[in-house]
């Protein structure tokens, strides 16, 4: 085995030191050494001196990267520097992602003596599962349910508003585009407690329906419940809607406005009708726009207590709801860590599903 490698540039052979050429390993070694490292200090896997040992290795493995991309030459640096440039955001990833999603696992396998206990053992308590699925099942269903229905409206409401702003807004584009995101500058709070008012039995939109002799239909379509819209599943789905429709509207947006719009002047060239245009040639472009919007917006709606919690009832709770209840008033950590742990892979679930359908080759 020879201490340095040959490689050719352009003025012919040139011998290297053989550490730039394990640059490469090197690199990807320490980023995941030192990942390792941050999850277990973060998820408590030691303590007491493993933990001091585990923090020095850390350091040593920093400390021999910049020391390897110091000695080896510009071959090694140019190898570590994409590394470098990754290994911040990963330990970001490893201390604030997966040492809180490890710690939430391990306590989603645990029990408590009592709820006043602030310890926990762990025990392979699968029964905190069993009780997520049997007790909160509902709550489960709902939230995946309204979050579904409100990213289908957030489509059917922001696609043509994005389109017109896109191809129609002009020199208005950036006003439009402003009072997309103008609710943004008030808090998310704010705004659902403002829809309470709103859609108060003697709120405008109920006063509004009651004029014009509405109400008994939306009772026909199960929209309103009484010749109420508070406190319904709609009120719910609407408060989502709402509040989650610009992160559907500007990906949307973004897609529509990338689209040459040659191209659709061509297709009328050849014959092609508006819709045939819009169907053949600005829907797939826009596609990929469609694609990140439900996620930005299906995403957090799953996991949403608010809107549940101001504008729905009893019977509308969401498992956002339940979780937040079994964590801050039940004091029961176990059970509430196995219903997030469930929503996290479900939603992750769905997700992949969701990307194996439609594809993101074109999301770039």
């Amino acid at each position: 085995m020879t201490a340095a490698t040959e490689v050719m540039t352009d003025g012919g052979a040139r011998r290297l030191p053989r550490v730039a050429t394990v640059a490469d390993r090197v690199g990807l070694g320490a980023i995941l050494l030192s990942s390792v490292c941050l999850v277990a200090l973060g998820g408590k896997w030691v303590s007491g001196p493993m933990a001091s040992v585990v923090v020095v290795v850390l350091l040593l493995t920093i400390g021999g990267t910049l020391g390897l991309a110091a000695v080896g030459g510009p071959h090694a640096r140019r190898l570590l520097a994409p590394y470098g440039l990754l290994k911040p955001g990963m330990l970001w990833l490893a201390l604030f992602f997966l040492a809180p999603v490890w710690s939430l696992l391990r306590i989603s396998l645990s029990t408590k003596a009592s709820r006043f206990s602030v310890d926990y053992d762990f025990a392979w308590a699968f029964e905190n599962y069993r009780t997520a699925f049997t007790d909160f099942g509902g709550q489960f269903e709902r939230a995946f349910l309204y979050a579904a229905v409100a990213t289908l409206l957030t489509i059917l409401i922001g696609y043509p508003v994005a389109y017109v702003i896109a191809f129609r807004g002009g020199k208005y584009k950036s006003a439009l585009l402003g009072l997309v995101v103008v609710p943004f500058f008030t808090s998310y709070l704010i705004r659902t407690i403002a829809w309470t008012s709103i859609l108060s039995d003697e709120g405008i939109v109920v006063s509004a329906l009651r004029t014009v002799g509405l109400v008994p239909v939306l009772e026909w379509l199960q929209i309103m419940d009484n010749g109420r819209l508070l406190n319904t599943p709609s009120a719910v789905i609407g408060g989502l809607t709402y509040n989650f429709l610009p992160f559907m509207l500007l990906p949307i947006y973004v897609s529509l406005e990338k689209i040459d719009h040659s191209l659709v002047s061509a297709a009328n060239d050849l014959y092609s009708t508006a819709a045939g245009a819009f169907r053949k040639v600005v829907l797939p472009l826009s596609a990929p726009g469609v694609f990140a919007g439900t996620l930005l917006t299906f995403i957090p709606a799953a996991g949403d207590f608010i809107n549940a919690q101001f504008l729905g009832g009893p019977n509308t709770t969401m498992i956002g709801n339940s979780i937040q209840d079994q964590f801050l008033r039940q004091n029961n950590y176990p059970v509430a860590s196995a219903m997030a742990a469930v929503l996290m892979v479900g939603i992750a679930s769905l997700v992949l599903l969701y990307t194996r359908f439609f594809g993101t080759e074109d999301l770039a």
